[in-house]
């Protein structure tokens, strides 16, 4: 029987890098590797925003369908922990947040804010959501085997293509591997690729990036969140 991923795997992956060219030698793709694991490295060490435009494809094999969600996503460093935030704008509004080990989702048109505690598996929500957003190069090493697999161009942006999968078999479990496509240049992915058990896969895709901007801090608040628990009473 399928099982089905855990509340706080899943919802991390709803949410949340000039390399030599494909072909090279092992020798040369370590260092490849190494190349942009010190570059994810310097970017981390100065992290403290990123806001991008996202499309999120949630491919069904089951149903051979793929259901897109578009809007801008948020990033920010507070203190010792890594918030998110997801202004879903397409094709129904929806507002994402994580902060204090904590999962909030507002949905306006039901007017419903349903809320996860992922205290518990904080590390590994977090494991998952900073893939090249803020998150060192050398960090994922704790949490993932990792490969290069040589260079790409994603919308123009030449890119180094990296191969992760989870160390962790309950993480296997619910995300068997991860394909991400980094700008060496930005140090941060542009480009993400879940793959789920049984051939389903979401496919991420960012532009319009902007590092180290001032975010308010209402991005990271729900939107009406207080109206909405009011009227559920």
């Amino acid at each position: 029987m399928r099982r089905k991923p855990s509340i706080a795997v899943h919802l991390a992956a709803c949410l949340v890098l000039s390399l030599p060219a494909l072909g090279q030698a092992p020798s040369d793709h370590s260092a490849a590797l190494e190349q942009i694991l010190n570059r994810m490295d310097q970017v981390a060490a100065d992290f403290h925003t990123t806001e991008a435009s996202f499309v999120w494809e949630q491919y069904t094999r089951v149903v051979n369908d793929i259901d897109t969600q578009k809007g801008k996503i948020y990033f920010r460093r507070s203190g010792n922990e890594i918030q998110m935030a997801a202004d879903i704008t397409e094709p129904a509004a929806k507002y994402v947040v994580f902060a204090g080990g904590k999962v909030q989702m507002y949905q306006p048109r039901t007017n419903q804010l349903t809320s996860y505690d992922t205290s518990k598996n904080r590390a590994e929500v977090e494991s998952f959501l900073v893939l090249g957003f803020g998150g060192g190069g050398h960090a994922m090493l704790k949490s993932f085997d990792l490969q290069y697999l040589g260079t790409e161009t994603v919308d123009g942006v030449d890119t180094a293509k990296l191969e992760l999968v989870p160390k962790s078999e309950k993480a296997r479990n619910n995300i068997p591997r991860i394909l991400l496509w980094i700008d060496p240049q930005r140090g941060v992915s542009v480009q993400q690729q879940l793959f789920q058990p049984g051939g389903d896969y979401r496919l991420a895709r960012y532009d319009q990036i902007k590092i180290n901007q001032k975010i308010p801090d209402s991005v990271f608040k729900i939107k009406n969140a207080e109206r909405a628990m009011l009227e559920s009473k």
